[in-house]
C-alpha cells in the first residue's frame, strides 16, 4: 500500500485488463462555500476548471470495457460524473456518438455515514473539518456511524450497485476521507485535507484479493489551507 496518492493515469496504466475497477472520487473543483450558506453548500456548483478536469479524467479511462456512473444527488457531483462520461465519449470510448451520458444519483452517496442529521448539521455549523478529524481519531461520533464498520459497508454498497469494467462513484470529501483513513491509514488535519477529483480505486481481479489504491487526477491529492 502506498502512503501517498497515485496519479490516476499511472494507476490505469498498470491495471489488469480483466479486472473490475471501482472509483470512489470527490467531485471536481467547486466554487467557494460561504460561512453564511444556510444550505451548507448544497447548491454550490463546479468551476469551469473543475469541469475541464473531470472531462480530462474521462479521457484517461481505458478504452476497453463499459463504464457506469453514480453520484450523490447534489448537483456538483452529478455534473462531475457527467463530465467524466463526456470525456470518455470525446475520446471515442463507451457511449455512441450523440448518446447522452447516464448518471444514476444515489442517496447513499449523499449521506452514507450520517447517523443523526441534527447532530451532523450542528457539526457543520461548529467546524466541519474539526468534527470529521475528531471522528477519524476515535472512530465514533454522535453524528456518524462507527467509522471502520461503515467504511467497509460503503465498499460493499459500491460492489452491489454495479458489476461492469469501470464503475464510477462521485461523492463528497466527508465520505471519502473516512474511507481513506480506514483502507489506506491516511492521516488528515483541518489544514491538510484531500483535493478535488481524488479518492480510492478498488481493483477487483478475476482471482485473488481486492487491491485498494489512493488516486488523484490533480497534481497532488492533498489540499492544504
Amino acid at each position: 500500500m502506498t502512503n501517498d496518492f497515485v496519479q490516476i493515469s499511472d494507476f490505469f496504466a498498470q491495471v489488469d485488463w480483466n479486472s473490475k475497477i471501482y472509483l470512489l472520487l470527490r467531485h471536481a473543483e467547486r466554487n467557494h462555500i460561504t460561512p453564511d450558506d444556510k444550505d451548507f453548500g448544497a447548491h454550490v456548483g463546479l468551476t469551469d476548471s473543475g469541469r475541464r478536469q473531470a472531462v480530462m479524467l474521462g479521457k484517461m479511462i481505458p478504452a476497453i470495457g463499459d463504464a457506469v456512473y453514480f453520484s450523490s444527488p447534489v448537483g456538483r457531483c452529478v455534473e462531475t460524473a457527467k463530465c467524466i462520461g463526456e470525456g470518455r465519449k470525446l475520446a471515442g470510448f463507451g457511449v455512441c456518438s450523440g448518446a447522452s451520458v447516464n448518471v444514476t444519483p444515489l442517496n447513499e452517496l449523499g449521506d452514507f455515514f450520517v447517523r443523526d442529521v441534527p447532530a451532523y448539521e450542528q457539526t457543520l455549523r461548529e467546524g466541519f473539518y474539526e468534527g470529521i478529524c475528531e471522528w477519524l481519531d476515535s472512530g465514533e461520533h454522535d453524528a456518524f456511524y462507527p467509522l471502520h464498520e461503515r467504511a467497509e459497508q460503503m465498499r460493499e454498497m459500491m460492489f452491489a450497485k454495479a458489476d461492469t469494467r469501470f464503475n464510477i462513484f462521485v461523492t463528497h470529501d466527508a465520505w471519502i476521507v473516512p474511507c481513506l483513513s480506514h483502507f489506506c491509514n491516511f492521516k488528515f488535519q483541518p489544514k491538510c485535507w484531500m483535493n478535488f477529483l481524488t479518492g480510492l480505486a478498488f481493483e477487483v481481479p478475476e482471482k485473488g484479493n481486492v487491491k485498494v489504491t489512493p488516486v488523484t487526477v490533480m497534481e497532488t491529492g492533498w489540499l492544504k489551507f
